[in-house]
């Protein structure tokens, strides 16, 4: 599930990579790894368990943002009768981690790789992440592979699951993979990706469920010292690799609920206030949204080209919020055992260098297609992983927050005293003098202080306080 990605230029020195850095010091990020850490990831890289199957004859291949290293993921599609087969590799990081050890201490520890604008907070050392577990091209590496067959529509088939020795062929980024799928020079592992792609986007759209194309916003410095707000638009590329992401949390949600035994990433439907607040934020950015539209056929009519569009799928994340981890075994179900957003029963298993609990659920999913009981410490750690999880969450939520707002603080900084139109979005309960707007240009949201606030209403505003340090953005009606 999609996060707000943001991206920041400038020197290090600039004043907003200076806010980040204290971000960072401020919610006490553990930015270094210990020693003992570091001294056990540099041994594990050096001697793997390495598995007993080798499928390095498969010309694996990722897709990932230029700058990535951290490769979780190689592909590889091709034809199976009159439908596909979907291999897809994931980065075996039980290989390298000793159950108990400190490399596994400090996974659970950090929980969660931390993304800031000016970089990134890894789960596990980089002589593990962007080293010798990374499916980096032309090297052999230990991997859990993923088979599932779909038929002529996209639908699953069959599903098989082991480990494996792969190795990639090829590094490429997603804006070379829509280059040589659009020309018509894609081989044919890249025109599947298209093909399968738009298939499950059809499925998902069938059974109702919903992808948010995220937009990426860039804050660029100006020479002048100030900021602008853009917005990159993913790519349709980006779209069908995700697709197979959420094919293969499908396929491992299910192996789970068979076997009873598992761990499920589930997300209940969204609560009509804040379906309400988005309507509002809708409006103030001059989105048509009739009321028999549902919300996901609005998102999917959405251009993330468009300004307007970019900023309201930015807010829609905020729906995501109340999904956690849902832990069972001895073959009793939960209460809720789908994510609402998916549409079906799915689990995080696709980024185990990035994301603490997909190790477990590889591990779950191995054990089950095996028909084997899941390992010791599997089971050991498994109750307290959704508290773990949701920890993580809280702290990763806390960063994004944290870093939108120095964002649009930045923005604003040299405009205080200047009046904006906006809309009101929000008004609190207790405080009905405290509210929140949403700005039409640019596309930043604030708190309104004043009396008898208009919730749902338009509001001109001046902005009183902007301050990156702080961060604080604070109108009151002009």
């Amino acid at each position: 599930m999609p996060r707000r990605h943001i991206r920041v230029t400038g020197a290090p020195d600039a004043p907003l990579r200076a806010a980040f850095t204290a971000l960072r010091a401020e919610l006490g990020v553990p930015v270094a790894f210990p020693l003992g850490v570091l001294t056990e990831a540099e041994r594990a890289a050096k001697a793997p368990a390495l598995p007993g199957h080798d499928a390095t004859d498969i010309p694996f291949l990722t897709i990932d943002p230029p700058a990535a290293t951290d490769l979780d993921q190689a592909l590889h599609l091709s034809r199976q009768g009159t439908g596909f087969r979907v291999r897809y590799a994931i980065a075996d990081v039980a290989a390298f981690v000793v159950p108990g050890g400190p490399v596994d201490a400090e996974a659970h520890r950090r929980v969660t790789t931390l993304y800031f604008p000016d970089g990134k907070v890894p789960l596990h050392p980089a002589v593990l992440s962007e080293g010798a577990a990374s499916l980096l091209p032309g090297r052999d590496r230990p991997a859990a592979l993923w088979t599932v067959d779909l038929d002529a529509d996209g639908r699953t088939l069959a599903v098989d699951l082991h480990r494996a020795l792969v190795r990639s062929r090829a590094r490429l980024d997603y804006a070379e993979v829509q280059r040589q799928i659009d020309d018509g020079t894609a081989e044919e592992p890249l025109r599947l990706l298209a093909t399968v792609g738009r298939l499950r986007e059809r499925l998902e759209a069938d059974r109702g469920g919903i992808s948010l194309n995220v937009p990426e916003q860039e804050v660029v410095q100006r020479d002048d010292h100030s900021y602008e707000l853009t917005y990159r638009a993913p790519l349709p590329a980006e779209g069908w690799n995700a697709q197979l992401s959420l094919l293969t949390g499908m396929a491992a949600a299910d192996l789970m609920l068979a076997s009873g035994a598992g761990v499920l990433r589930t997300l209940p439907a969204a609560p009509d206030g804040a379906v309400g607040r988005l309507r509002r934020t809708a409006h103030a950015l001059h989105i048509d949204w009739p009321h028999h539209v549902s919300y996901a056929a609005l998102v999917r009519s959405l251009d993330p080209h468009r300004p307007a569009h970019a900023a309201f799928l930015q807010e829609c994340t905020t729906l995501l919020r109340g999904a956690g981890y849902t832990v069972f075994r001895d073959g009793e179900l939960p209460p809720i055992t789908t994510h609402s957003a998916v549409a079906a029963p799915y689990t995080h298993c696709t980024a185990p260098l990035r994301r603490l609990a997909d190790r477990y659920a590889t591990e779950l999913c191995l054990a089950a297609v095996a028909g084997e009981s899941p390992p010791d410490w599997v089971l050991t750690a498994l109750d307290a992983l959704p508290k773990e999880m949701a920890e993580g969450g809280r702290r990763a939520n806390a960063v994004e927050r944290a870093c939108v707002d120095i964002v649009e603080a930045a923005l604003l900084r040299d405009r205080v005293g200047e009046v904006f139109d906006g809309y009101v979005v929000d008004v609190d309960e207790r405080r009905p003098t405290v509210g929140t707007v949403q700005l039409e240009s640019p596309a930043v949201i604030g708190r309104v202080d004043g009396d008898r606030l208009p919730l749902g209403e338009r509001l001109r505003v001046r902005l009183t306080e902007a301050d990156p340090a702080g961060p604080a953005v604070r109108f009151t009606p002009a």
